[in-house]
């Protein structure tokens, strides 16, 4: 641990000399991503000065402790107790910052939200994991920037889309991902009984411009009416937007914002998300055939003609729920 923790150190220094250089200013980009490395290298060195002083004060406690003064001596191993424990969680959580990450983890989330099976009652959850996931990253300090919402019947939603910016967002939100699924008593049931619907989540690691070069070419940009309940700019003028990305025939739309600009730039947004989320599945998956170990002839496949493999979506999806059903206590969204 101890190369890891010089090696962040010096990098601390090396960002914030990095950081005061007016020619950083003048890079939006750069700026950004040295402000989030300095933000994550400056808990790393605040745990580790919080650690120094507590190992100080664990010694010097431990040497009176050996005072022949019996009232020094008790006051001594008071301290003693209530420091040991402290300087072990100080120290496990300094061995969690500087564990190795994911680079992706720091980025900034896109969060998808659809309503699947159940009708009016999986719209109405999927607005509760809406307002749940949004009241948690209100609760984090993250900034909630809403890209798209397609509302449904009594105040449910078809779909939602939204940005969640601010440090770690997509390492905390990227296992969130996949299916939720809720039973209960609507309030669309009139007599009691309990239906099961679902909804997806799909979280995206926002992406730049450097990550996916996307073409001219290779883009049908499609404008028309946006459509809506009434307002300003809603069946009046032609500014929403959809984005078909011809080479992989991912299709992104928006009408949330006012102006037809706006909506592109939203929904290229979203399309880079989508794109550089598949680009990273792909390497995975040929990261995870390389590592997986060749069987030999006699057990490569069974006398049946068939290759099995264990089901593990039965953990996942427990995971999943029981970490929802946290999520949606926590922040106040539960519904029996």
């Amino acid at each position: 641990m101890e190369p890891r923790l010089r090696q962040a150190l010096a990098r601390a220094e090396e960002v914030a000399r990095e950081l005061a250089d007016p020619e950083t200013a003048r890079n939006p980009a750069k700026l950004r991503q040295l402000g989030r490395e300095h933000a994550r290298l400056e808990q790393i060195r605040q745990t580790n000065a919080r650690l120094a002083r507590l190992q100080k004060e664990l010694v010097e406690a431990r040497e009176v402790l050996q005072d022949k003064d019996p009232e020094l001596a008790q006051l001594a191993r008071i301290d003693v107790e209530r420091l040991r424990p402290e300087v072990e969680r100080c120290e496990r959580q300094l061995a969690a910052l500087l564990a190795p990450a994911d680079p992706m983890d720091d980025r900034d989330a896109i969060v998808e939200i659809r309503a699947g099976t159940g009708g009016d009652e999986a719209a109405l959850f999927a607005a509760v994991l809406f307002r749940m996931y949004t009241r948690y990253c209100e609760r984090k300090g993250w900034k909630v920037e809403v890209v798209s919402l397609s509302e449904g019947n009594l105040g449910g939603l078809k779909e939602a889309i939204f940005a969640a910016r601010g440090p770690g967002a997509y390492g905390t939100l990227r296992y969130e991902s996949g299916v939720h699924r809720v039973q209960r008593v609507p309030v669309t049931e009139a007599q009691g009984r309990i239906h099961t619907s679902a909804a997806t989540v799909a979280v995206l690691p926002e992406a730049q411009e450097v990550d996916v070069k996307i073409e001219e070419k290779d883009l049908r940009i499609d404008v028309f009416r946006s459509s809506g309940p009434g307002g300003q700019s809603v069946n009046t003028t032609d500014s929403a937007v959809r984005v078909t990305h011809l080479p992989t025939n991912l299709v992104v739309q928006c009408q949330d914002q006012k102006s037809q600009l706006q909506n592109k730039i939203k929904a290229l947004e979203i399309l880079r998300a989508r794109l550089l989320d598949r680009i990273l599945a792909e390497q995975e998956a040929a990261r995870a055939r390389e590592r997986r170990p060749r069987l030999a002839p006699a057990t490569a496949r069974p006398r049946s003609g068939r290759t099995t493999f264990p089901r593990i979506g039965s953990q996942i999806t427990a995971s999943t729920t029981r970490f929802t059903t946290f999520l949606m206590w926590s922040t106040g969204t539960w519904t029996s």
